[in-house]
Formats: C-alpha cells, structure tokens, sequence
C-alpha cells in the first residue's frame, strides 16, 4: 500500500472538477513502463491517478468561454520516450501553438478564455510529465518518476518514485517513496524559494535568508529525488506517517 515519507505542506483550494458538456477528448494506449505521459496545458487544471489496466487513459473537457471560431484543438504527439498530448490554442499569425515534448515555451496564443482540463489515468511503471500556466496539477499514488509544473496555480503530488514540483504563484504538497520500514523517510531534497522561507523537520544544510532561501540534503540513507521550487510561496517539509 502507498504510503508517504515526506510531505510538503502548504495551503491550495479545491481541486479538479471535469465538466458533464459533450465536448470532451478521449485518448487510449499503450505505454510501456519506463516511457512517459506528458500533458502539456495552458488554461486548466491537469489530474493523474493510477489506471485499473494496462492502458493508458487521457481525457479532457473543454469549458469558459467556448466562442465559435476559438479553434482550440487537443493533439497527440508519440514518440520514442512516449506520448505528448496538447492542448492547442490559435497564435496571432494564424497557426496554432505547438505541441512538442520537452520544456520548450509556446508561443503566446490569441487572447482566449477557453480552459482545457486534463483526466489521466496510468499503469504502473509509466512515468507522468504534467505542464499547465494557470491551473492546478494533481497527480495521484502514481507508480513511477513524476514531474508536476504550473506557473499560476496549486500542485499535489504523492508519487512512489522521484518527483520534480514547480510553481511560481502558488503552494506545494508533495510526497515520495515509501515507507518500507520504521526508519521512515529517505528522500535526496532539493528545494528553493525567491520570495518565501523555507521550514524543515528533517536535518538538512538550510540558507534561508529574509526573502527567499534553498535547502540541500538527505532525509534518512537518501532515496528518491525530491525538488521543491515555487517563487512566491513558503516550502514546508514535515514529517507525516498518513498518504493523501
């Protein structure tokens, strides 16, 4: 059973909430363990939670301001690391945003209202990637390594690999690994903060200065790889023995 080492704590409000509308996107595959899943979002939040199969599920409900002619599209990119799912929106020159994997920025898009929220669902093993700017990313007692970024919004994590958080207006809980014994957690943290301080239960090398601040250390023998970073927010780490 999953169980949580180590939780950042913070404050975020209520998570994702798909539409009913008829207008959704749905997307199903294989995806083997060790590849990757990645949802990349402008507007909207993104949710990941384990599958009951072996296939991979992706669905997304557009909602706002839907106006015709708004032109957002939600498109899949596979490749050899795995599958890259978009939601696209209409740039000023007339084309549309891309959809590429990786960390590359798009291209402003039109002034558009329409939010595109993202349901996974992944096997085992299968590594998550989710990007969105404003919006909330949850990902849910997933299996494998699993990144979480946002620019305006909450992220919740609980992953039994490594996990990699950001956010610049908004707060974190994330939890890593497992507890195999009574030792408790064991996690290689790296965090940092421009405009907040940082707080710890566990002994690590911690410079927090009158704004801002970056901790560095093992928690335990070391363990899966947690990095913490927001700009404008406090970093908690607290012990807990409870998973959410």
């Amino acid at each position: 059973m999953f169980s949580s080492t180590l939780v950042v704590v913070g404050i975020f409000a209520a998570w994702f909430a798909p539409t009913t509308g008829n207008d959704a996107f749905r997307w199903k595959g294989r995806v083997p363990a060790g590849h990757l899943v990645e949802i990349r979002g402008l507007n909207g939040n993104i949710h990941a939670e384990p599958a009951l199969g072996n296939d991979v599920e992706v669905v997304a409900y557009k909602s706002g301001q839907v106006l015709e002619g708004s032109g957002v599209q939600v498109r899949v990119v596979e490749h050899p690391r795995g599958v890259t799912i978009c939601a696209v929106y209409p740039l000023a020159d007339g084309q549309m945003s891309d959809c590429q994997p990786g960390t590359n920025s798009p291209r402003p898009p039109l002034s558009n209202n329409v939010n595109v929220d993202f349901m996974v669902r992944l096997p085992k093993g299968v590594r998550f990637v989710g990007r969105t700017v404003n919006g909330q990313v949850e990902a849910k007692a997933l299996q494998a390594d699993t990144e979480a970024h946002t620019v305006n919004g909450n992220v919740r994590l609980s992953t039994a690999g490594a996990a990699k958080v950001e956010t610049v207006n908004g707060s974190i809980i994330a939890s890593v690994g497992r507890i195999d014994c009574a030792s408790g957690a064991a996690a290689a943290v790296h965090a940092g903060t421009k405009n907040g301080h940082i707080h710890t239960d566990f002994p690590l090398d911690v410079h927090d200065y009158y704004v801002g601040g970056f901790a560095d250390g093992e928690i335990g023998h070391g363990g899966p790889a947690l990095t913490i970073m927001t700009v404008n927010g406090t970093i908690n780490l607290r012990r807990s023995h409870h998973s959410f």
